[in-house]
């Protein structure tokens, strides 16, 4: 007896000490990956009979993160005093988007949880890739940029000055870019200790400018409306909304809610100005299409697209498709771009080493001319 009221005393123990620290780890940040692996499982616990309180107990004691464990012990209390999933689920705002809310709040009062938890996983899934192919994209040319930098900063400052003092002789007849390149490399050389802090002070102020309200609308407005770039970010959008509005409208969620809900995914301000003119149209009772006709950065086929949904009835079909046409195009351009990048980005690196070369052999051969 003694025996069994220390083992439920131990228990309870524990029970406090993992409860205690949820506070300290339920403002950590669960990475979108572990939040996909434990829609996965719990779908499959669901889909095996299991209950949903046992599901998550089951999950919440197999966790090795911490913070996951926390978060699902938290959900599991919840849930045992009465709450509903969704319910729990929205004290965790940070891991939980409005969408999974909303969607997995209609799929209780419809009674399909594990049907609505495979298609977040699904689209979860899609947009991993696509972040994927994006960073992808970026990553090389970015590279080849820091590269192209840090060699000239070493011609700059390791071989510039061995031919400042043999340039000192014909430093009248000098080339223009060779005098330029020369004045700069005394500047890295001599003033570095200001020039590092200063850079860095300009970094700094640049990223508390871009996260300031006009900052942010201005770095929002140019995803949208400058050249070639302007292309990725609007089919990037239109997925994310496309692909929220098809699954939401799909099991029974109403078009407003279903719109309130895309805003989520999007981070962009120009693109919730849309959205929220897009909540006000449906509100007024006009169609969903009225909204895309006459926006200049959404192409024409998604309104097409979208008018034919509603009249045909199958709007949240047509969504699926175009997200899907759009993902197709926009991996296509990726594609594209990473195949054509190596090329240029090369030139660029060819043609400011041949600067560098050029400043630095046409002075010796005017000397040499000089000197015969």
């Amino acid at each position: 007896m003694a025996l069994e009221i220390n083992r439920q005393t131990d228990k309870q123990t524990t029970h406090q000490n993992v409860r205690s620290t949820s506070t300290f780890f339920t403002h950590k940040k669960i990475s979108s990956r572990e939040r996909m692996f434990f829609i996965e499982q719990l779908a499959l616990l669901l889909e095996t009979g299991s209950d949903l309180y046992n599901s998550l107990s089951v999950l919440q004691q197999q966790s090795d993160n911490p913070h996951m464990k926390a978060m699902l012990l938290q959900i599991c209390d919840d849930i045992n005093t009465g709450k509903s999933f969704s319910s729990a689920l929205s004290q965790h705002p940070e891991v939980f988007s409005a969408t999974y809310i909303s969607l997995i709040a209609a799929s209780e009062s419809g009674g399909y949880l594990q049907n609505i938890l495979n298609h977040l996983l699904a689209m979860e899934k899609q947009r991993d890739e696509l972040q994927t192919t994006l960073v992808s994209a970026a990553t090389y040319p970015i590279f080849l940029m820091f590269f192209s930098v840090a060699v000239v900063i070493f011609i700059l400052v390791v071989v510039f000055p061995k031919f400042t003092e043999l340039f000192a002789a014909i430093h009248d007849e000098l080339p223009a870019s060779t005098l330029f390149l020369m004045d700069l490399s005394e500047l890295l050389i001599n003033d570095w200790w200001a020039i590092i802090p200063a850079f860095l002070g300009f970094i700094i102020l640049c990223i508390l400018w871009l996260k300031s309200t006009t900052g942010h609308y201005f770095l929002d407005n140019l995803k949208i409306r400058a050249p070639l770039i302007n292309t990725i970010f609007i089919k990037l959008y239109l997925i994310q909304i496309l692909r929220v509005l098809g699954l939401s409208i799909g099991h029974g969620v109403n078009l407003i809610d279903a719109l309130e809900i895309s805003k989520d995914v999007v981070k962009n301000r120009i693109f919730h100005d849309f959205i929220d003119q897009l909540i006000t149209n449906v509100s007024d009772g006009r169609i969903l299409a009225s909204g895309f006709k006459d926006v200049s950065f959404i192409p024409p086929m998604v309104y097409q697209m979208i008018n034919t949904g509603e009249q045909t009835g199958n709007l949240a079909l047509v969504c699926n498709r175009t997200a899907d046409f759009f993902q197709a195009e926009l991996e296509k351009k990726l594609d594209f771009i990473k195949k054509i990048i190596e090329p240029v980005m090369l030139i660029i690196m060819g043609a400011i080493v041949g600067i560098l070369v050029s400043s630095l052999i046409l002075p010796i051969f005017k000397l040499s001319h000089a000197i015969h």
